[in-house]
């Protein structure tokens, strides 16, 4: 089995950190995080994806509900930076090691600094991406905050 760990899955090994695998089915293609929260039947509350926005020099990690936007307003704020962008697809990964779809907040290529949205602190537990299509993980918003250096703040529109 040890074969089919993710990354991400290994780096949590690694600190003794709990969390559950929750595999869904990608073949129909649909791997927006709404799809995925649907058929891991998960709120889609406590399903984050995690989107990568850059400044003119950094790099920066947004872990978010599937169900909202990023506000890249709050998000460059959180940063310290005067205005980001989303990175272009093409580019994520040359730097994270990952694709879309796949991209999980847990072991990138490098560490960069990671915002968590606010919301994840009433939850128990959030879903994130596994590090590949298919492969979702399950943990303690605390627990993923703290293998990842994260932050939480208030980073969605309200809706």
């Amino acid at each position: 089995m040890s074969s089919n760990k993710t990354n991400a899955m290994r780096i949590l090994d690694g600190q003794h950190i709990q969390y559950n695998i929750l595999s869904y089915d990608h073949q129909d293609g649909k791997i927006d995080g709404m799809n995925v929260a649907e058929k891991i039947e998960r709120a889609p509350e406590m399903v984050f994806k995690t989107l990568i926005a850059h400044s003119k020099q950094n790099l920066f990690v947004f872990v978010i509900p599937v169900h909202k936007e990023l506000d890249l307003k709050k998000a460059a704020k959180c940063a310290g930076e005067k205005k980001i962008e989303m990175l272009p697809v093409k580019d994520l990964q040359k730097y994270t090691g990952y694709i879309r779809g796949g991209c999980s907040p847990i072991g990138m290529k490098k560490l960069y600094p990671t915002f968590i949205d606010q919301p994840a602190l009433e939850l128990e537990a959030i879903v994130v991406s596994g590090g590949k299509i298919g492969t979702q993980l399950e943990l303690s918003p605390h627990d993923l905050a703290q293998i990842i250096q994260a932050q939480f703040a208030d980073l969605t529109h309200t809706a």
